[in-house]
């Protein structure tokens, strides 16, 4: 009787430890897959964020270009309001020392 109780005993010990060293495979496995999708998912994230960021820079170089394109249009402009001016100016003058050379012809 003590030999069966005895080989009883031993066998729910090895049952024990065998299913334990089976469970402890099968969770190594499930958190190596668990840490290979984690992975992949920040692997993901990171390709989302680095194409948002490319996105910004070149939206930002856009912008930066527009507003330099804008600058440089304003001071043609700037530059063309001047010159059309000095021409207005020049014509005035000149109109008005015709007016005093007729003037003076009349005389």
């Amino acid at each position: 009787m003590r030999k069966i109780v005895a080989t009883l005993i031993a066998g729910l010990f090895a049952a024990s430890a065998f299913a334990q060293t089976a469970d402890t495979k099968a969770e190594a496995k499930a958190a190596e897959t668990v840490a290979k999708a984690d992975a992949k998912q920040e692997k993901k994230a990171a390709k989302a964020d680095a194409k948002v960021a490319k996105a910004n820079a070149e939206a930002k170089e856009d912008v930066a270009e527009a507003k330099a394109d804008a600058a440089k249009d304003k001071a043609k402009a700037k530059k063309d309001a001047t010159e059309k001016k000095a021409e207005a100016k020049a014509d005035k003058a000149e109109a008005k020392a015709d007016g005093m050379t007729t003037a003076n012809a009349h005389k």
